[in-house]
């Protein structure tokens, strides 16, 4: 042709040759790779594809699937790799640091006895409870607590009241409503026992006299 330099037509076949190499590998890699499988491929909304994991703008799928087999891709995916297996370790540490729940079944309530007494010397009034934990689990003691009427959330609170809790695997915990009154933490006037041949675990408590209670 006119103006042509020889040999150029030469150079453009060669172009088209790896034009259509390329193509021929694009559509190989598009019918062997399903991009819809791969989380770090979108196409935005001007129809350009984007590298989610490199933040990179491809214009067609066979310029992203070039991008997926170079080093920075790859770079970015093993940086990912090892970022996701450190923290499947921490979590996989993290879960074996929990300490295991306990398997014991709760076996319904203990059986029991409360006896109220009056002292005719002091005027003091006395409860004695005495719980009975037949199948306690080995090397435990039974526990007991006080507890205020705000504390609890099983009736609504009354200032009169204040109530006694037992506690031992793997039976139910109980408690027992007693009047909000002083207690007398004198000698011999607060008094726990754990039976570990009966199996009896006995709590005594006294009520500070009415009398020195109105006084004060």
């Amino acid at each position: 042709g006119v103006g042509s330099k020889p040999g150029s037509a030469g150079v453009a076949s060669g172009t088209y040759t790896n034009q259509d190499r390329r193509e021929r590998l694009r559509q190989l890699a598009l019918e062997t790779i399903d991009l819809n499988k791969d989380p770090y491929f979108m196409k935005n909304h001007i129809g350009k594809y984007e590298c989610k994991l490199c933040l990179t703008l491809h214009t067609n799928e066979g310029s992203y699937l070039a991008h997926t087999q170079g080093k920075r891709h790859q770079q970015n995916l093993a940086r990912r790799a090892a970022k996701i297996a450190k923290t499947q370790d921490l979590a996989t540490f993290q879960e074996k640091k929990k300490p295991a729940a306990r398997k014991t079944a709760r076996i319904g309530r203990p059986g029991y006895k409360v006896v109220k007494q009056l002292d005719p010397e002091t005027d003091q009034r006395s409860l004695l409870f005495q719980v009975s934990y037949p199948k306690i689990e080995d090397g435990l003691q039974p526990r007991h607590r006080f507890m205020s009427a705000y504390e609890q959330r099983v009736e609504p609170s009354n200032d009169n009241f204040q109530y006694i809790l037992f506690a031992a695997e793997p039976y139910e915990t109980i408690a027992f409503k007693i009047p909000n009154k002083k207690l007398d933490k004198g000698e011999g006037k607060f008094f726990t026992q754990w039976d570990a041949d009966k199996k009896t675990f006995t709590v005594q408590l006294f009520f500070e006299p009415e009398k020195a209670e109105e006084m004060i």
